[in-house]
């Protein structure tokens, strides 16, 4: 039986610039740093304070996204926080571009959307009060 979403895992280009974001713009906690060097990728297991993680890799090669953001697949990441409004301003003053505050129709709850540095959509949806 499923019991809840264990981590997310994400292909990046660039694995310092992502690895920054990751850790230092969105602070998320490192749990283990691995680089496999038959593979020559690294791994690096990122963990929210939930216990839930992100799994970041590097491959060399892997191919862009095919088109933003309604590709089959992955749609979008979002992250639940406490104020949509606060964390797009800490966003905005990390230097991230970062969409206009939404209102999800059916929940009443604000949202925005922001990308990493590969162009992954990610969203910031607002926990229920």
């Amino acid at each position: 039986m499923l019991l809840r979403i264990h981590h997310a895992a994400i292909i990046c280009s660039d694995y310092p610039a992502s690895k920054r974001f990751y850790t230092e713009t969105l602070g998320l906690a490192v749990l283990a740093e691995h680089f496999r060097a038959q593979r020559n990728s690294y791994k690096l297991d990122l963990a929210l304070p939930d216990g839930s993680q992100v799994e970041l890799f590097s491959f060399e090669g892997a191919p862009p996204r095919p088109s933003y953001p309604e590709a089959r697949g992955l749609r979008h990441l979002a992250f639940e926080v406490d104020d949509v409004a606060q964390c797009k301003a800490t966003l905005e003053g990390k230097g991230v571009a970062v969409e206009d505050i939404r209102v999800d129709e059916y929940t009443g709850r604000r949202f925005v959307f922001f990308a990493d540095p590969d162009g992954l959509p990610l969203e910031l949806y607002e926990a229920a009060r």
